[in-house]
């Protein structure tokens, strides 16, 4: 603290022989004027930039000490001059287990005394400087004084007690130095997680709560510190009674994942709402993002009274339970039996089970025999007018079920002229979040060729063309009505949704021959 107190009277001094020239440079991007001041912030090693003159710097006392008051800029030199005052001890860093009593440690802070009476009156001046930690608070009783209170300030934020002062009526208060002791419980669990953990590394600072479940997904290079970060967040987390890591990738079957207990006990049975519902789940057993609740009102909000739906890879139904509930009709499938129990449990509690008929079925079976068959009645009923939506949410695997669709209704007679095309929401992972890159990867199942950079031959376009699988990439791109960019997995990774129309063409064409992607590795335009 003495330190700053020096440094910052060094400050002052060289601001105020700030003198005219034809140069100015910036520290921490706020304009400064002076050599002097120059070789100061050089000496310290603080961010320089030159930069054009435009106005001088006023040399005002007071308009130096408002300068000093609300400079943002300096607060940050101040927090570069001395990071650690207000942080969790150097001294922690590489803890592997828990050890509380390491972080205590002493600071030194400026503290208002004075009489209760004036305490309201004192706040609303000093109420932007107090020293907000947790389990700690700034307005103090005085051992030994009852009479007397004690307000602690940000050492921080605090430029010049005088001036907190002088602010004050005669005999009103006085500001004095006061030693506090902080420890593990002062700071929150990313000050913790941050100070133990290896320097520059955001490790354990983003989860996921499903109920009172926490969800981590720790990289390598810090499972060392696994039990630590579990504990940490177990302690300093409300709510929470279970923290747990995963410990392999998803299951594209099932789409479940292995993962490992790190701190607290209990069920991994959990009750979550969204979007309205409630829904019940085994985290072990079944898959739930809580990141895609957005994702999933998107969806939901497209759909009306009379709409249909056919959901192939429903999980516990986030999209079908509350599309049921706009009174349409819902046809929710799902392979992995424990999603298929839960989705039949949280159909009976929302009140459901009239409007969303549930299947255990996979994705290709259930779209040749359900999906078809419901189609085909839908689009023989001429009071039928609602729209037709199709979600495919499994995003390892989703798009290697659309082949399903191809020829589906090649054998079926008496087809109506008109039909209400369904409207298809697929998901998929994808190395980068372009458009094309996602609609690629549809036009490759439908066996048409993306490789927009080479142009085909007469006889690759008769090919497709006997095919009948929508002719072309451009005809395929033209019943695209939505790309969307859902989140960023990871670096390489994001999941990406194409919302598309089926065509006629695809829905009558042939499948014969396409049993597996024509192409390994699609090449698609630059954007």
């Amino acid at each position: 603290m003495a330190l700053w107190f020096v440094l910052g009277s060094q400050l002052r001094a060289h601001l105020k022989t700030c003198c005219i020239s034809g140069w100015r440079i910036t520290v921490n991007k706020h304009p400064v004027k002076s050599k002097q001041t120059l070789d100061f912030y050089q000496k310290n090693q603080f961010n320089i930039q030159p930069q054009l003159c435009f106005s001088n710097f006023a040399d005002s006392s007071s308009s130096l000490r408002k300068y000093l008051k609300y400079s943002v800029p300096l607060n940050r030199l101040r927090t570069q001059m001395d990071v650690q005052l207000l942080l969790p001890p150097p001294s922690v860093r590489g803890m592997k287990e828990l050890n509380r009593e390491a972080f205590q440690k002493s600071v030194t802070v400026p503290a208002i005394i004075l009489d209760p009476e004036h305490i309201r009156h004192v706040l609303k001046k000093v109420k932007r400087y107090l020293l907000k930690l947790n389990n700690l608070k700034p307005v103090q009783n005085i051992e030994g004084h009852p009479e007397m209170k004690r307000i602690l300030l940000n050492p921080l934020l605090v430029t010049d007690t005088k001036e907190i002062v002088n602010s004050f009526s005669a005999g009103e208060a006085k500001v004095e130095m006061q030693e506090i002791v902080l420890n593990y419980d002062n700071w929150k669990a990313e000050d913790i997680l941050r100070a133990v953990l290896p320097e520059n590394q955001e490790a354990g600072q983003s989860y996921s709560i499903i109920g009172h479940i926490l969800h981590l997904n720790l990289r390598d290079y810090v499972l060392p510190y696994k039990n630590l970060i579990g504990q940490v967040l177990l302690e300093k987390i409300q709510n929470i009674s279970l923290v747990v890591n995963k410990t392999n990738n998803i299951d594209s079957t099932y789409r479940n994942f292995q993962m490992e207990v790190l701190a607290g006990s209990g069920e991994t049975e959990v009750t979550v709402k969204e979007n309205g519902c409630t829904f019940t789940l085994d985290f072990a057993k079944v898959y739930w993002n809580p990141r895609l609740s957005t994702e999933h009102e998107r969806i939901v909000k497209r759909l009306n009274f009379g709409d249909v739906l056919y959901d192939i890879m429903s999980g516990i139904g986030p999209f079908a339970i509350p599309v049921g509930r706009k009174k349409c009709s819902v046809f929710a499938n799902d392979l992995n039996p424990h999603s298929y129990k839960y989705l039949e449990k949280n159909c009976v509690s929302n009140k459901v089970t009239d409007r969303v008929k549930c299947f255990n079925l996979d994705g290709n079976e259930f779209i040749k025999t359900v999906v078809k068959e419901d189609l085909l009645k839908r689009w023989r009923d001429p009071q039928f007018c609602g729209t037709i939506h199709i979600t495919m949410n499994l995003p390892a695997l989703a798009v290697e079920f659309l082949p399903s669709f191809i020829g589906l209704f090649k054998d079926v007679d008496g087809l109506p002229s008109e039909v209400n095309l369904p409207l298809v929401h697929v998901y998929m992972f994808t190395p980068d979040a372009k458009d094309s890159t996602a609609i690629a990867k549809v036009a490759e199942q439908f066996g048409i060729r993306a490789d927009l950079d080479q142009e085909k031959t007469a006889s690759e376009e008769k090919e497709e063309l006997e095919k009948g699988l929508g002719n072309t990439y451009d005809s395929l791109r033209q019943n695209v009505k939505e790309v969307f960019h859902v989140r960023q997995v990871a670096p390489n990774k994001a999941m990406m949704r194409v919302s598309f129309s089926l065509s006629k063409e695809i829905l009558l064409g042939s499948a014969e021959g396409i049993k597996e992607p024509p192409c390994k590795k699609v090449k698609v335009e630059e954007s």
